[in-house]
């Protein structure tokens, strides 16, 4: 069977990471069309769950490579699972905050030097999924404080970012209430995912484990693509509006027809136009702003 689709070089490769060896899988096209353009990419799962096979992390690594733009996709560290027991999930010790978030860190700033990649320093997005877009924020604050090179532009995909789950408005909470049961993300659910990924209640308040409703002045161009019918997209939402009231330039988009991890369901028509929004953000230069100075000490 044949193929328009450009041949894709596709390598495991484990870096050094900060906790210990930090796998990643990089996605390079064999031609090149946006050479220029990068983007290290994070799946998610609640912090416990995910690996570099699921569709949210492949797929769309090569969905975006296939169209020219390298990816390099991170196998952090997880959680363990003792908040999924309730859900008849294996129980399953893990790593917690800041281990995940300091490897996204490690990983983008990998990238930035790896030239062998084809891609400058200056033209890496960073991204993810649910908690990857969580990881990938956080990641963000972090160079913005210590620094460090900022990432080109985020691409969070219906972001898991606050400490609580803020409150639906009326829109959404009607098309959630028609959810079944488990695909709901109920108040409490999320606050035992959050905490069992810091562990420690009072972990909860760095805002590199959870960016919501901290200072976000100076933050790169930001995309945030939410899902449709999802408890989340009330974070992602609130998220768009903190950034916007920080001055950051960002796109906030809703997938209609779609639940929370669309991205993880490839045949679903929704999924390919959401590659196709996440591609054109990345490639769309002219549309894309500034990282803007920040006005604080």
């Amino acid at each position: 069977m044949t193929s328009d689709a450009p041949a894709l070089t596709v390598t495991d490769r484990t870096l050094p990471g900060p906790h210990g060896p930090l796998p990643v899988r990089i996605y390079e096209p064999a031609d090149r069309p946006v050479r220029e353009t990068g983007l290290v990419w994070v799946h998610g799962g609640g912090f416990a769950f995910g690996e570099l096979d699921m569709p949210e992390a492949d797929w769309v690594s090569r969905s975006l490579a296939e169209a020219g733009i390298v990816v390099v996709s991170v196998d952090y560290q997880l959680a363990g699972t003792g908040f999924a027991a309730a859900w008849g999930e294996e129980l399953r010790d893990g790593v917690l905050y800041p281990v995940a978030s300091e490897e996204v860190s490690a990983a983008y700033e990998w990238a930035q030097g790896a030239v062998d990649l084809g891609v400058p320093a200056d033209g890496w997005s960073l991204g993810g999924a649910s908690a990857g877009a969580n990881l990938s924020a956080g990641a963000a604050l972090r160079q913005r404080d210590q620094g460090r090179p900022q990432p080109r532009s985020l691409v969070l995909a219906y972001p898991l970012v606050h400490t609580e789950l803020p409150p639906h408005r009326p829109e959404l909470a009607a098309k959630v209430a028609a959810l079944p049961p488990e695909a709901r993300f109920q108040p409490d659910m999320v606050a035992a995912i959050n905490l069992n990924y810091v562990g420690d209640p009072e972990a909860v308040v760095s805002s590199y484990a959870f960016p919501g409703g901290q200072d976000l002045q100076g933050l790169p161009p930001t995309f945030i693509l939410n899902s449709d019918s999802d408890d989340l997209r009330s974070s992602g939402e609130l998220f768009a509006a903190e950034l916007a009231a920080a001055g950051v330039d960002l796109l906030v988009m809703r997938e209609d027809g779609t639940r929370h991890g669309h991205l993880n369901e490839p045949d679903d028509p929704a999924a390919s136009r959401s590659i196709a929004r996440i591609l054109s953000w990345l490639t769309a230069t002219a549309l894309l702003g500034s990282r803007h100075e920040q006005t604080h000490g």
